[in-house]
This record gives C-alpha cells, sequence and structure tokens, in this order.
C-alpha cells in the first residue's frame, strides 16, 4: 500500500431506501476532509457493496440507512467482510438507528454509527482516527 495516500471510504445505500442525500452529503463532506470518496449509489446489496470496496482497496465503508433494514444490513456486510478477511477495513455508517440497536450491531464488529444531526467534521475525524489506529500504510 503506499504511504501517504488519501485516506479511501466507500459511501453506500443498501437495499429498497431511496433517500440519498444524507449519503450526498457526507461524501461531500468526506471529499472536503480530503479523503477520496467512492460513492456507490442507490439500491446496493451488501454483495455489491463488499465487492466494490475490495476493488477500490478502501480504508472504510460507509452505509447510510434510513429504512430500518439496519439490523440486517450491517450484520450481512460484516459477515461478507470477515469471510474476505476485510479486518483492517472499518463497516461505520448511519441513520435512523435506536441506540439499543447500535450497540448490538457494535459488538457484531461494526464500527460507530452516526445519529442524523451529527456534523460532518465529527464523522471524518472518527473515521480519520479510526484508519491511523488500524491501517497500516
Amino acid at each position: 500500500m503506499e504511504k501517504n495516500r488519501p485516506i479511501r471510504v466507500l459511501v453506500a445505500k443498501v437495499g429498497l431506501d431511496g433517500h440519498d442525500r444524507g449519503a450526498k452529503v457526507i461524501a461531500t463532506a468526506l471529499r472536503d476532509a480530503g479523503m477520496e470518496v467512492i460513492y456507490t449509489g442507490l439500491r446496493q446489496t451488501p454483495e455489491m457493496v463488499v465487492n466494490a470496496a475490495l476493488q477500490e482497496d478502501v480504508d472504510a465503508i460507509g452505509i447510510s440507512i434510513l429504512s430500518g433494514a439496519h439490523n440486517t444490513v450491517f450484520p450481512k456486510i460484516i459477515a461478507l467482510m470477515k469471510e474476505k478477511q476485510m479486518n483492517d477495513v472499518l463497516l461505520t455508517g448511519g441513520g435512523i438507528i435506536p441506540e439499543d440497536d447500535m450497540q448490538s450491531l457494535h459488538a457484531l464488529g461494526v464500527g460507530k454509527l452516526f445519529a442524523p444531526g451529527t456534523s460532518t467534521t465529527e464523522i471524518a475525524e472518527y473515521i480519520t482516527n479510526w484508519v491511523k489506529e488500524n491501517r497500516s500504510f
């Protein structure tokens, strides 16, 4: 892996959730923070997300979810990531996710999840710090 390359983040919307404004806002904010962002667009499957993340050699995957399917989507993606030995890639995200669900997803290996209204600076700092601590360049 090249030294001093920008942090690469894949931002995705999984399933039939058609609300992508938040994902686009996050993608733009992460770009503004100096990251390379790959936005996959709407209606992705967990398999499509993980395959794109592998192909793009990303440091983090960010899933935007408002549909209520977080307890299906995140476990499926983390399982696929483990299967493909993507142990040094962060899976994070945000949307309408109850606190109890955030905690149970975190116990599965999902990183911090962000509620609507979280500052984009906080999200960018979290990703940057996680990558510094968990990825070796």
